[in-house]
């Protein structure tokens, strides 16, 4: 018997979306270059129910694809530099904020895009996300009804105003997390407890950390005293 050798491309697509569903990012996208029918498999959408990201810089690259069948999404950054990110905005030196400007806005402008693109995600952990902002996860909220786990952990800039939003947008959430976020308080997981007693609400030494404290206007402390009583 002879043993006939099949190409890549004779396989059906069902057997080409298992295949690729073994490999990393980068690997689907060079193998997705080689030809348009690969191409093509790369551009399914339902090979794309999950997407993990290691570091902020993975967010710009072209080797993956946002879609409605997006379910779990996860940005886990554990460099060094998250703790530069973490830093209060009006303590950080000027060196420190060249730092942060090359990547403040990447999680802020993807999770715009998953917005827009992905309204059936079901979890997402962000982890290190120094920058991303309240008003990101609130539209974030808004728009992704089907959500039912949301995990932060030391994302500096969420506030209460991001479990306000839980308790009036996040009718599906059944899992909240938000570990290391020093600008959540007590008062607001108390509110949050009350308003949504079934949500099973995790914050791991958040409102025992120090908050951001803004500083006071320059001379202020001094006018105060110089002003007649």
């Amino acid at each position: 018997w002879l043993l006939h050798a099949m190409h890549l491309t004779q396989l059906n697509r069902e057997c080409l979306l298992h295949l690729f569903s073994f490999l990393d990012k980068d690997s689907r996208k060079n193998l997705a270059r080689t030809c348009p029918q690969l191409q093509d498999v790369f551009e399914d959408p339902t090979l794309w129910p999950l997407l993990h990201f290691h570091s902020l810089i993975e967010l710009k690259k072209d080797n993956f694809l946002l879609s409605p069948a997006l379910r779990s999404l996860s940005i886990c950054w554990y460099s060094s530099r998250v703790q530069v990110c973490s830093i209060e905005d009006w303590l950080k030196s000027a060196f420190q904020r060249s730092i942060c400007s090359q990547h403040e806005s990447l999680v802020n402008d993807f999770l715009f895009q998953v917005c827009d693109r992905c309204p059936n995600l079901a979890s997402l952990t962000l982890s290190g996300c120094g920058h991303v902002t309240d008003d990101c996860l609130v539209r974030l909220l808004r728009c992704c009804q089907h959500l039912r786990l949301l995990r932060l952990e030391n994302c500096a800039r969420i506030t209460n105003r991001t479990l306000t939003a839980v308790a009036a947008h996040g009718r599906a959430l059944q899992t909240l997390h938000v570990d290391f976020c020093r600008n959540v308080s007590a008062a607001g997981l108390r509110r949050l407890r009350a308003a949504r007693p079934l949500l099973a609400l995790r914050a791991e030494h958040s409102a025992a950390m120090i908050p951001d404290q803004l500083p006071s206007a320059p001379g202020t402390a001094l006018r105060k005293l110089l002003l007649p009583r």
